[in-house]
């Protein structure tokens, strides 16, 4: 397997150094590794330059892309050029839409995730009331709102928190506020999520989002291969415990690689926040990179 980071933007011959830590230990471990070129798959549109610097596999192999999110179709595009020098990532365009997209998900987790409703931007732009429609569903309860993929989670109280789904002035001036600050790289719509309290830790020290106990899980076919707490650090034990009792939901995913999220609710039971595609969700702050590295090269086998 080759597993394939960005390149610096400075320097297509060095690594994004974001992702430097990643690569050495990929490489210490054994991993064949590439770049390619985000900026020319991206902003120019020609996947072929991307990955003009990658050998083409002199027979079918397997990828693996460790790096920034990318929207389904850049997705489409890099998975195709890739498939023309006999690299094939580990996720089809499909599977990653899947886990990319909560809509696409939500039906594999509803009944272990806070309650959600989405609108297209098709629809939001077609009806001016579409908005007070969508949030009806959660009476006078506290929601979050985020487009497809991320929220704006470190502007909480601007672009995230809505104390009030009926408050119709200020549910409009938050998800204004979203819609301005995400810009270009909004995805796809709106989503509404429920508010669930969750067991507290702390405050984030710059932007006073309330940070909670989580847990980020990746799997690899149907089995959980590294876990990492997503604000402290180490592992969860009392969370360990437990994992094994969503097996069925986790098998039931529709990805090769992927990741889950938990947290703790307040005096209650461990809930799934949300799922990803594992080649573009981060490492937490306190995961160790090698450590990934290493359970990923045993499970690769």
């Amino acid at each position: 397997m080759i597993i394939i980071y960005g390149s610096s933007p400075l320097d297509e011959k060095k690594v994004d150094e974001s992702y430097e830590e990643e690569y050495q230990c990929a490489k210490q471990l054994g991993f064949e590794v590439g770049l390619i070129n985000l900026e020319e798959l991206i902003v120019n549109q020609c996947p072929e330059l991307a990955i003009k610097r990658l050998r083409k596999a002199p027979e079918l192999g397997a990828a693996l892309y460790r790096g920034w999110m990318l929207k389904p179709q850049e997705y489409v595009q890099l998975y195709e050029a890739l498939a023309s020098k006999n690299w094939y990532l580990i996720n089809t365009p499909e599977q990653y839409r899947h886990c990319h997209y909560l809509p696409e998900s939500y039906d594999k987790i509803k009944g272990h995730t806070p309650k959600s409703v989405w609108l297209p931007m098709s629809e939001l732009q077609g009806s001016p009331d579409a908005i007070q429609k969508a949030v009806l569903p959660f009476d006078e309860q506290p929601i979050i709102v985020k487009d497809y993929v991320k929220s704006r989670k470190h502007e909480w109280e601007e672009a995230c928190y809505i104390p009030n789904a009926a408050d119709n002035a200020h549910v409009m001036q938050v998800v204004h506020n979203l819609i301005t600050l995400q810009g270009e790289d909004l995805n796809e719509g709106l989503v509404f999520r429920e508010f669930v309290p969750l067991e507290f830790l702390s405050y984030h020290d710059q932007s006073g989002m309330p940070l909670s106990r989580e847990v980020r899980v990746f799997v690899l076919d149907g089995k959980p291969v590294y876990i990492s707490n997503y604000w402290d650090e180490g592992q969860d034990v009392a969370f360990k415990e437990v994992l094994g009792s969503f097996g069925d939901i986790i098998g039931a995913i529709q990805s090769r690689f992927f990741t889950m999220d938990f947290a703790k609710q307040e005096g209650g039971p461990w809930i799934i926040l949300e799922l990803g595609d594992g080649q573009v969700a981060g490492l937490p702050d306190y995961a160790d990179a090698l450590g990934f590295y290493e359970h990923l090269k045993r499970f690769l086998g």
